[in-house]
């Protein structure tokens, strides 16, 4: 998704995705849908390998951007243009379903896209996942994980750093010298998770998804959105 054009921000609003602006997990759904869509039962067998071996690193210990590389070696041999048709069609069956989005934190981000704030999705997730999202919501930015790509092929790598934990502090603080008359004091990030941690500390006004009592021990005073809540 190319960053949208328009005048310059009130301030920049950042939203993690998935169990935070998405109530699932969107990057092992879509997992789902396209190897089952294009390999069949051998598609599906590959995508619940790859689910089990990632829940066995998580298990061990491991940290979100080892299973975040765990997961782009899944896609080794995925043709691109595949990878993406499939995203905009995995998001138009989804986007319709009860519960697909967080209801407070869609609200919220389409009162900040109307205040005249900019809003950024920061995920982990891939741009076939996150740019129809992006799209739907309003977003000017999309910051996520991108696989690398060699003759239109997905090499089971990702280019450059993972947009998990620091990467998403690092890549907000990229972003943001773009916008030198925004203070990031000035700021929102909304997220559900200790991995969104180093994001909700960037900005002068982190809102917490869910309540987690680990994220909020961590950012004392954040305000709290419910999963559940008007649409």
């Amino acid at each position: 998704m190319p960053d949208a054009p328009g005048p310059a921000p009130r301030r920049l609003v950042f939203s993690d995705v998935d169990e935070t602006l998405l109530s699932g997990k969107s990057l092992f759904d879509f997992l789902d849908f396209y190897f089952a869509e294009v390999h069949g039962a051998e598609g599906t067998r590959h995508a619940a390998g790859t689910r089990s071996r990632i829940a066995a690193l998580m298990a061990g210990g491991a940290p979100r951007e080892a299973g975040n590389r765990a997961y782009y070696e899944a896609w080794r041999g995925e043709r691109l243009d595949a990878v993406t048709e499939l995203g905009t069609t995995w998001f138009a069956g989804r986007r319709g379903l009860p519960g697909f989005y967080v209801p407070a934190v869609r609200a919220a981000l389409r009162e900040h896209r109307d205040a005249g704030d900019h809003v950024v999705l920061v995920s982990g997730s891939l741009p076939a996942v996150v740019d129809p999202v992006a799209a739907d919501v309003g977003a000017r930015h999309v910051l996520c994980t991108r696989p690398e790509v060699r003759d239109g092929v997905l090499t089971g790598a990702v280019a450059g750093e993972p947009c998990i934990g620091e990467g998403k502090r690092r890549a907000l603080r990229d972003l943001s010298t773009r916008y030198p008359d925004v203070s990031l004091s000035d700021c929102y990030g909304y997220g559900d998770h200790v991995s969104d941690l180093p994001m909700l500390t960037e900005v002068g006004h982190p809102v917490v998804v869910g309540g987690s009592p680990d994220l909020l021990a961590q950012v004392p005073g954040a305000r709290v959105l419910p999963y559940g809540g008007p649409v």
